[in-house]
C-alpha cells in the first residue's frame, strides 16, 4: 500500500503545486517585474529601472506609516499575547463555565476586519463625544489607542486557544515536581510553564506581529489615515498610493511599496520565529 503511494504521489502533489504557481508564484513575480515600471495596466507597461523604489524609499510619508506601524506591532503584539495568556492561565484552573467564557472571547476573531472597523468607530467616537474629546479622526493619538483597542478585541480569543493548548500538553509530572519542591505559583510559571509554551508563544508571536504590519481593512475602517495621514499604516500608504492617485506613475510607486513592504514583512517575522525558536525546550 505505502509502495502504490510513494508511486502515484505525483497525482496528489499536482493539483496543490499548479494551484500555488497561479494564485500565488505567478502574481508574485509579475508584481515583481511591475514595481520596475510605471503602467496603467499590465500590457502598456514602460519599464523605468529603480526609479520607482527611489521614490517609495524617499517618501516621507511611508517613512512615517513605517514607524507607525511598527509601533502599533509592537504595542498590540505585547498586549495581545500577555493578556491572551494571563486569560489562557486563568481558564485552565478548572473554573465554572469555562467552555462559554473561551467561546465569548472567541467569538470576535470571527467578524470581518472591515465590520469591527465600524463598530468600534461608533462606539469609540460615541465615548469621546461624551468625554468632551476630539473624535477618532482628529486626534492622531486617540486613533492610534483605537486601533489597539480593536485589534487587541479582536486577536486575544485566538492567542487564548493557542496558549490553552499549550498549558494542556505540559506533562503533569513537570508541574507536580514543581509542588513537591515547594515552588511558588509565580516560580511555576516562570520556570516550568513559559519554558514549556515557548513553541505556543512562537505561534503567537509570528500571528499577531505579522497582522500587527499586515493591518488593513480596520485601518481603513476605523481611522482611514486621519488626521492628515497620521494614523495611516503601511498598508493603507500602498493602496492609497495604488488606487487613491491616477497616472502610470503612481501605480509603479505603489507597486514598489508593496514588495518593499513584503520584504519587511519577511525579514521581520523571521527573525522573530528564529530569536524564540532558540528558547524552545524539548519535552
Amino acid at each position: 500500500m505505502e509502495k502504490s503511494i510513494k508511486k502515484y504521489w505525483p497525482v496528489f502533489v499536482i493539483p496543490t503545486f499548479t494551484a500555488f504557481i497561479i494564485g500565488f508564484a505567478w502574481p508574485f513575480l509579475q508584481g515583481l517585474y511591475l514595481s520596475f515600471c510605471q503602467f496603467i495596466t499590465i500590457d502598456r507597461a514602460n519599464f523605468n529601472g529603480i526609479a520607482n523604489y527611489i521614490y517609495a524609499l524617499t517618501e516621507e510619508q511611508f517613512g512615517y506609516s513605517f514607524w507607525f506601524t511598527s509601533l502599533f506591532a509592537i504595542v498590540s503584539t505585547l498586549c495581545i499575547n500577555i493578556a491572551g495568556l494571563a486569560i489562557a492561565l486563568a481558564l485552565t484552573r478548572g473554573i465554572r463555565g469555562t467552555n462559554l467564557f473561551r467561546s465569548v472571547f472567541f467569538m470576535p476573531n470571527l467578524i470581518g476586519g472591515i465590520v469591527l472597523g465600524y463598530i468600534w468607530n461608533i462606539l469609540l467616537n460615541c465615548a469621546l463625544t461624551l468625554l468632551g474629546k476630539p473624535l477618532l479622526s482628529l486626534h492622531a493619538p486617540y486613533g492610534f489607542i483605537g486601533l489597539v483597542i480593536l485589534m487587541c478585541w479582536q486577536q486575544i480569543g485566538y492567542m487564548m486557544i493557542i496558549y490553552i493548548a499549550g498549558l494542556q500538553a505540559i506533562p503533569n509530572d513537570y508541574l507536580e515536581a514543581a509542588r513537591i519542591d515547594g515552588a511558588t505559583e509565580w516560580q511555576t510559571l516562570w520556570k516550568v510553564k513559559l519554558p514549556n509554551l515557548m513553541p505556543s508563544i512562537t505561534i503567537c508571536l509570528f500571528l499577531s506581529l505579522t497582522n500587527g504590519f499586515k493591518l488593513f481593512d480596520q485601518n481603513l475602517a476605523l481611522t482611514g489615515g486621519d488626521p492628515a495621514h497620521a494614523t495611516e499604516m503601511l498598508a493603507l500608504n500602498i493602496y492609497q498610493t495604488f488606487y487613491g492617485r491616477s497616472g502610470p506613475q503612481w501605480k509603479g510607486y505603489g507597486q514598489a511599496k508593496a514588495v518593499i513592504f513584503c520584504i519587511l514583512v519577511i525579514v521581520i517575522s523571521l527573525l522573530q520565529l528564529r530569536s524564540t525558536r532558540s528558547k524552545e525546550v524539548q519535552q
